[in-house]
């Protein structure tokens, strides 16, 4: 081989060597940012929930209140809408005791929503192990008698 051919081969080589270089730091630092990114999106997930939970609940509050206030209610709708404020009251309590459960057995974060059938939890983490599982149906069943058919646990890592 002619001493020019040597040179543009290794000449060739050495660039295809600086741009997988390159490649690999601009891929790993993409990599890095959609982590950072997931993981920024699992935290806005709890945040927001909760911001619309209490936005929804509010609202929800100033309905009933209206209904109290309103010189046309009638005094069967009063004590409905009474009853109604009492129920979501003991509802936000229970959640709030629950989810503080939850996170005391070790996860980052969970948020529960409870219809008069069914309990939904979410939390914080990659995957969930039997033991885990176990842990949170057991605080469900015992603080919400709740029957296993009719919780659902979802993890969101």
């Amino acid at each position: 081989m002619k001493k020019r051919t040597k040179i543009i081969i290794l000449s060739v080589m050495v660039l295809l060597l600086g741009v997988t270089g390159y490649l690999n730091v601009a891929l790993n630092k993409s990599m890095t940012d959609n982590a950072q990114q997931t993981n920024t999106t699992t935290t806005n997930y709890f945040a927001s929930y909760r911001t619309d939970r209490e936005s929804s609940r509010d609202r929800m509050l100033a309905y009933y209140q209206a209904i109290v206030d309103s010189a046309a209610s009638t005094a069967e709708e009063i004590s409905n809408a009474k009853a109604s404020m009492l129920d979501l009251a003991s509802q936000i309590q229970k959640e709030l005791y629950v989810e503080g459960l939850i996170k005391g057995v070790g996860f980052d974060d969970c948020v529960m929503t409870m219809t008069p059938t069914n309990i939904n939890v979410v939390v914080k983490s990659t995957g969930l192990n039997e033991t885990e599982v176990a842990q949170i149906v057991a605080i469900l069943q015992e603080q919400l008698n709740a029957s296993l058919e009719n919780i659902k646990i979802m993890p969101i890592a």
